[in-house]
């Protein structure tokens, strides 16, 4: 089983662990089921959908050129986010189709009450971490 590790650890790289919830927004065709794959396997249940009620640990943004307003979709992930919780911005890599400017993200984030934090490389994808500030979260 060499091959599967040679494989991307995506979960790893964007901090998912066992037993968080994560929620999926903006599932289209294009989106790379191995990194679902990843996550599902690493925090041990299926990624919920847009219609979810929970609190989640984890908001995972698939975000295209186009898709709209970012604030707003920022906004809406922020409603049933932990305290704690942390959204990944998931955008495809310069060149591919879509493909979103890191200065789009960052202007957007603080308007939405968030912080960008970190970024990973996930194949033709870049996330972009982002989370709300310790003071506000605890207005919250």
């Amino acid at each position: 089983m060499v091959a599967a590790d040679s494989a991307p650890n995506y979960a790893q790289r964007l901090g998912i662990q066992k037993d968080q919830v994560v929620q999926e927004l903006g599932w289209d065709e294009d989106v790379d089921d191995d990194i679902r794959a990843d996550i599902e396997e690493a925090c041990g249940s299926e990624l919920l959908d847009e219609d979810a009620d929970e609190v989640v640990d984890v908001v995972l943004l698939w975000w295209r050129d186009g898709d709209g307003d970012l604030v707003d979709r920022l906004m809406d992930a922020i409603t049933p986010l932990a305290e704690d919780g942390v959204i990944w911005v998931i955008t495809p890599k310069t060149g591919k189709p879509g493909h979103v400017q890191p200065a789009e993200i960052a202007e957007a984030a603080p308007t939405a009450g968030m912080m960008q934090t970190s970024s990973a490389n996930l194949g033709n994808w870049i996330g972009t971490r982002l989370v709300q500030p310790k003071s506000r979260a605890k207005q919250r």
